[in-house]
């Protein structure tokens, strides 16, 4: 079971990765790529899919919280010897507060403008 800092850790990257995976411009192009090929077919349901997932914080967020904590857990050799069930509770507390801290984020820049 992670601690309560690795938790914060790594609520605080799969926040930055989420950040990172929907918004930040060094993955502009690749997202433009995907909304061409969306666009040529636009009423496929699994290009829609990853539309919706490449677009929304709270769906990649999910799956980018899943993967820091697998990795997490593997690398420093937490997986084993715990119950599934516990290390699925911990990526709903890392997803969950990944999405607070998103959130958060964007009342503030409601705030500003």
């Amino acid at each position: 079971m992670v601690s309560p800092p690795e938790l914060a850790v790594l609520i605080l990257a799969a926040y930055r990765g989420t950040q990172l995976a929907v918004h930040d411009t060094i993955l502009d192009v690749p997202r433009g790529w995907a909304f061409t090929w969306h666009s040529k077919r636009d009423t496929s349901p699994v290009r829609a899919a990853l539309i919706t997932l490449i677009s929304c914080i709270y769906c990649m967020g999910w799956w980018v919280s899943g993967a820091f904590l697998a990795a997490w857990l593997l690398l420093t050799d937490q997986w084993h010897g715990t119950p599934l069930l516990v290390h699925g509770v911990e990526w709903f507390a890392v997803a969950g507060g990944q999405a607070l801290l998103n959130r958060w984020d964007d009342s503030r820049k409601d705030a500003d403008a």
